[in-house]
């Protein structure tokens, strides 16, 4: 029974490990991205040079409309090219290509960034743009080392609890195999003090489990993921969103069923 329960645990360590292969995957995603859009050239604002000239002149009057320029959106084009040849693999969902480009470049940099890209806004791609760009994907790249370090911290939760349970599954499979009746009374009593310290072990997984998804990786003042969020996404298709608290409260109680087995039995050699 408690191997069972073990193997809920590592089943979440390796949900964790391809988690943390994915983030690291975006990561160098948009690191391409950024370092790409840095060496593209932003197109500076300047007036037309017939404006310029009725200004200078003192001859300015009610504008005419603007023809669009097509070849003033380049730029902003360029950088949603690159977007989709980079972040957006590692973003999709499943690979959902129906989604909108603008879209995932929301939820990735945020409104303010994929208004200034949209196809249909126009306007250059001026340095202010560029330099909200790059920004952006410079807190994006804090935001997955921020969420690495927490997987990392939540591989080193998962492996310190698979210690305590395989140690008490390992020692519940050696004692199985000698009944009850073949032990003499300092035997049965020996067994019902090993039990009481898996018991107690297992209450600690738990307590030490409870304030870590009680907390938060703190890594800067503006990056900081909370555990229990972070459980309840790494595991929201699986039986349980606690595997490690399933798992200890239910290894604790075979280890309280094992104890009355013992205490019965004790009783009778009294």
């Amino acid at each position: 029974m408690a191997g069972d329960e073990a193997a809920g645990v590592r089943d979440a360590l390796g949900r964790v490990e391809r988690e943390r292969e994915q983030v690291l995957a975006k990561r160098r995603a948009v690191e391409r991205f950024e370092r790409r859009v840095r060496k593209l050239a932003a197109q500076s604002v300047r007036p037309p040079a017939d404006t310029a000239r009725a200004t200078a002149c003192g001859t300015a009057s009610t504008p005419t409309p603007t023809r669009r320029n097509p070849a003033a959106g380049a730029g902003r084009r360029r950088v949603r090219e690159l977007f989709a040849e980079t972040i957006r693999p590692h973003s999709v969902a499943d690979g959902n290509e129906s989604e909108p480009l603008s879209v995932t470049i929301r939820e990735e940099f945020g409104p303010e960034v994929a208004a200034a890209l949209d196809s249909d806004a126009g306007g250059r791609f001026t340095p202010a743009v560029k330099e909200a760009v790059v920004s952006a994907a410079a807190d994006r790249k804090r935001g997955l080392d921020g969420m690495r370090r927490a997987l990392d911290g939540e591989e080193r939760s998962l492996r310190a609890a698979l210690a305590v349970l395989d140690e008490c599954e390992d020692w519940l499979t050696r004692a199985d195999e000698t009944p009850l009746s073949a032990l003499g009374f300092d035997a049965l009593r020996r067994r019902h003090e090993t039990l009481a310290d898996h018991r107690e072990a297992c209450d600690r997984l738990v307590r030490e489990r409870q304030r870590r998804l009680d907390g938060a990786t703190h890594q800067t003042a503006a990056v900081e993921v909370d555990h229990r969020h972070l459980a309840a996404y790494l595991y929201e298709d699986r039986a349980t969103d606690y595997p490690v608290l399933t798992a200890a409260v239910r290894t604790s109680g075979v280890c309280a069923d094992c104890q009355r087995a013992v205490r019965d039995h004790l009783v009778r050699r009294v």
